[in-house]
């Protein structure tokens, strides 16, 4: 009989007082959280939302040009880089920045072709081909490596020759420079430590001449 008087047994009362209904009430809508339990006010960082950018081209630091002077050039060349400026018949003028070499040097020429100029033009990388000017000077520096006929007014070799060279008022070689092939002109100067190979053939001074 005990447990048929337990299932018989009276509900208790849902009938509440009027104060713990609100109490029920205020217990049962969710409360604001104003703080993490699991993290202090020190740890919480503002978010840093990423902003996105135009893709732009890798950049990259460009070599010495190949040559440094105002030239007319007729031939071909390799670019590695950028190239910007304006190709035409009359005022034309290309800037080119060429990529840094990694390695040993390239055995292919950057200029291939023929280079004339008129007052002075520096050649800082590999050209091959001709190189002529009938007042200009020419400076080859210690890093180029010119494979051509070089005829011009005054030649400073401090880098590898490779070709006859005829300097119509002098020609210098300096210590460090390797020429392989003939030299004509009127004044000659190599200094101790260069390399020449082949024959010389000293001119007449055309200004002496006049």
């Amino acid at each position: 009989m005990s447990a048929v008087n337990a299932a018989l047994q009276k509900e208790p009362s849902t009938d509440a007082a009027p104060h713990d209904n609100v109490a029920r009430l205020a217990n049962a809508v969710p409360r604001r959280v104003t703080r993490s339990p699991l993290a202090s006010p020190s740890a919480i960082r503002p978010v840093a939302v990423p902003i996105t950018q135009p893709r732009r081209e890798p950049s990259f630091q460009p070599r010495v040009p190949v040559i440094t002077g105002e030239a007319t050039y007729r031939g071909t060349f390799a670019v590695d880089g950028i190239i910007s400026g304006q190709l035409g018949a009359a005022g034309s003028a290309l800037t080119i920045k060429q990529r840094p070499k990694g390695g040993p040097t390239d055995p292919q020429p950057e200029l291939n072709g023929e280079l004339s100029f008129k007052d002075m033009l520096r050649i800082n990388g590999h050209v091959a081909g001709k190189v002529f000017s009938y007042k200009g000077t020419l400076i080859v520096d210690g890093s180029a490596k010119v494979e051509a006929e070089i005829n011009v007014a005054v030649c400073v070799i401090s880098g590898i020759v490779i070709g006859d060279v005829i300097g119509h008022e002098r020609v210098e070689v300096g210590s460090g420079a390797v020429v392989k092939g003939n030299i004509s002109t009127p004044a000659l100067s190599i200094k101790p430590g260069a390399v020449f190979q082949g024959d010389c053939r000293m001119l007449k001074d055309r200004n002496r001449e006049k």
